[in-house]
């Protein structure tokens, strides 16, 4: 009887407790889809959340700024974004939050116009702040973290 007791509790502590192991997927994967030699990745998966590097409006396969000002490179750093989460599973959507960096805060407006052709409602959280440079010279770098299961489409 006290041998039993003892194989029911521990059965039941491990049920209890598999759940939550089975579901916590910790794995952690670096992914890059463009071939450069910087020393960051382009993004690092953990889980179902997918956490982009910054991203500025570069050309694909140039290290040079898309033209047009801050609304040209707010376009080519979405569009860089958009093809990063495409590469590995997720899309705009799929965004929950975003982080500005503006080399100059008066743009801010502009930088918005472009933004929101890109989104729909309910927007990602976000967070925005002017910077003394940003690499290349570029005028806006972006942030962004992802996570599957967002289902607010």
């Amino acid at each position: 009887m006290k041998h039993t007791l003892l194989a029911v509790i521990f059965v039941g502590a491990t049920i209890i407790h598999l759940p939550g192991a089975v579901a916590a997927d910790r794995s952690v994967e670096f992914l890059n889809v463009r071939k450069t030699n910087l020393p960051f990745s382009d993004a690092v998966r953990v889980g179902d959340l997918l956490f982009l590097s910054g991203n500025i409006g570069t050309v694909p396969g140039k290290m040079a700024l898309a033209p047009g000002g801050i609304q040209g490179e707010a376009k080519q750093t979405l569009e860089n974004i958009k093809t990063t989460l495409e590469a590995h599973g997720y899309a705009m959507s799929d965004i929950v939050k975003c982080t500005v960096m503006l080399a100059d805060i008066a743009e801010w407006a502009d930088f918005n116009q472009v933004y929101v052709t890109f989104f729909s409602p309910p927007y990602p959280a976000r967070s925005a702040f002017a910077t003394n440079g940003l690499a290349l010279g570029a005028k806006v770098e972006l942030e962004c973290m992802a996570a599957i299961g967002n289902k607010n489409d």
